[in-house]
């Protein structure tokens, strides 16, 4: 995962409209919060983190995809349609963790756990497709035939396709219903993968900036 220094460009109108859908995403977590005032000191702290996840998760998405727009070809069929899968994989994360999240007073335990499992197993496919298409997107930027960047940040991009694709398979692979039986600390499991994409990147980027920055050519 990398992120752009330097370099400007023109802004196309789909960047715009990423730029609104991801600032949207993040308001509607927070309308979440002010929703479901909470019962408990203990359900601050709870609502407080669940919203800190989203965040995380939709500003690292932000970040990676602002850099691979600087340098692809946005016009083209195959990434117009991969923005726009996208961008309806972003817009529904805060409705899905939410969903992971509070749970309705009305419902009984069983109706509760059943609809968390099934929200979670919802959010594991789309945290796994957002990776997916940024992999995608690295991978079409890596192409050295197309000469989108310098020959010598090739690697950079392949490392992060690369990077991505395990991501979205270990993230893929969390939607199995024994992650979602096995817990630890009372948490399930499947919750505890989805904290890898999050992790590679910004530590990453605070051990190795190089393998998360470039500059265009």
């Amino acid at each position: 995962m990398q992120q752009q220094t330097g370099g400007a460009h023109p802004r196309p109108r789909i960047e715009t409209l990423a730029d609104l859908i991801f600032g949207l995403s993040l308001s509607i977590g927070s309308i979440a919060l002010i929703a479901n005032p909470p019962k408990s000191t203990g359900e601050i702290t709870t609502h407080i983190l669940a919203f800190a996840y989203t965040f995380f998760v939709l500003i690292t998405a932000w970040l990676i995809y602002t850099t691979y727009m600087s340098v692809l070809p946005i016009e083209t069929r195959t990434v117009t349609f991969l923005n726009v899968g996208l961008l309806l994989l972003v817009a529904i994360v805060p409705y899905l963790l939410n969903g992971v999240e509070v749970a309705s007073p009305a419902l009984t335990p069983a109706e509760v756990s059943m609809i968390q499992n099934y929200s979670s197993q919802l959010f594991a496919l789309d945290l796994g497709g957002i990776l997916m298409i940024l992999a995608t997107f690295a991978h079409v930027i890596s192409l050295e035939e197309k000469r989108l960047v310098a020959p010598e940040l090739v690697t950079l991009f392949r490392n992060g396709r690369n990077r991505m694709a395990v991501l979205a398979v270990l993230t893929l692979i969390s939607v199995a219903p024994q992650f979602w039986e096995w817990t630890l600390l009372s948490v399930p499991i499947r919750l505890y993968l989805w904290y890898p994409p999050l992790i590679s990147y910004w530590v990453g980027r605070a051990v190795r900036p190089d393998s998360r920055t470039y500059k265009l050519a």
